[in-house]
């Protein structure tokens, strides 16, 4: 639950330093003059103006002590470290790694997908769902490879979820090559969970192909195997739709999803690994796997909080400055305050 903001001391203990000015006083001797000298007034109007030289000289020195004074309690407030705290932040970490591999291969450009009424590549069908996938991560270390004929770390783990995005939506069909190494990418992700540098922390890995392995230098089956020898959870999606052939507009070869998707092997890693299968067919059936994949792997509830402080100090210590130097203002210029 958030707190008010409020206004806070971070060293209370200061405010001892009000009565430093009367401990002074009271220890040191007062500097009196044992004589009182005569006073040779030798006429009226001479008495009159001394008179009004004596009051004018009583109200500078009220005038100065006041403002001494106050400049003397916004040091001390000043040095009690005034703060303005803003209340309770909320700032969740799962202390999850969750990585995401995207297939780029020449196949992820048929338009098997609808979205918003139209019909899309499997990568753009991709691109819309992961995204609001990343924006619902809060508290993971987000990262991302995307993969084809080779396999790339585009983005490595980070809490920056907006560069992430970023760096989904601008990836391209080919990129990375024409084929899949399904293998390569998931070696990729065991590498920087072996760099990650706390082992107490979960690793998860969703891998979203259409496609076999048909390039990269590791079968993904002995990739899986090492995903699991490092705690790496894998969930799989494979995405394409049913029907028997579908026309890609860069190669114009047909494509038969279900005998192009491995999903024996799919399926295979994720049981090795401790994760799950899914299969999308269509943008609706993709949101609810990542749907479910939030409840499989939740994000981070809202717990501990953090409260901002914004410093005040300079505030009260530029006014008793200020306040300081207004007598002296007044020796320099004659002017009486």
């Amino acid at each position: 639950m958030a707190v008010p903001a409020y206004l806070s001391f971070a060293w209370p203990w200061f405010a001892a330093l009000v009565l430093l000015p009367l401990v002074i006083y009271v220890a040191l001797p007062a500097h009196r003059r044992s004589e009182q000298s005569a006073l040779q007034v030798p006429a009226a109007s001479a008495l009159a103006a001394l008179q009004d030289r004596s009051q004018g000289a009583s109200g500078g020195r009220f005038w100065h002590r006041l403002f001494t004074g106050l400049g003397w309690l916004l040091l001390v407030a000043a040095a009690m470290r005034p703060q303005w705290l803003a209340g309770d932040q909320q700032a969740p970490v799962t202390g999850r790694n969750l990585m995401l591999a995207v297939d780029l291969s020449g196949s992820m450009e048929a338009k098997d997908f609808k979205l918003a009424g139209r019909s899309v590549d499997r990568l753009t069908a991709t691109k819309a769902v992961g995204g609001d996938f990343i924006d619902r991560r809060e508290g993971d270390r987000l990262g991302l490879i995307l993969f084809g004929e080779r396999a790339y770390l585009q983005a490595p783990l980070t809490f920056d979820r907006t560069t992430l995005k970023t760096l989904l939506f601008e990836a391209a069909i080919g990129l990375a090559g024409e084929k899949t190494a399904i293998g390569d990418a998931i070696a990729l992700a065991v590498k920087r969970v072996r760099d990650a540098e706390n082992d107490q922390e979960q690793h998860v890995l969703v891998l979203l192909t259409d496609g076999a392995n048909t390039a990269g230098n590791i079968e993904p089956m002995k990739a899986a195997e090492l995903a699991a020898t490092v705690g790496l959870k894998i969930y799989t999606i494979g995405i394409g739709a049913d029907p028997a052939s579908l026309t890609a507009r860069t190669s114009r070869r047909l494509l038969t999803p279900r005998a192009d998707l491995d999903e024996q092997t799919l399926v295979a890693i994720a049981q090795l690994t401790g994760g799950r299968y899914f299969r999308a067919r269509d943008t609706v059936a993709l949101a609810d796997i990542y749907r479910e994949l939030d409840t499989l792997e939740p994000a981070a509830d809202e717990e501990d909080g953090l409260v901002t402080a914004d410093e005040l100090y300079h505030w009260p210590a530029a006014a008793g400055l200020a306040l300081f130097c207004l007598p002296l203002l007044r020796r320099v210029t004659g002017r009486q305050l």
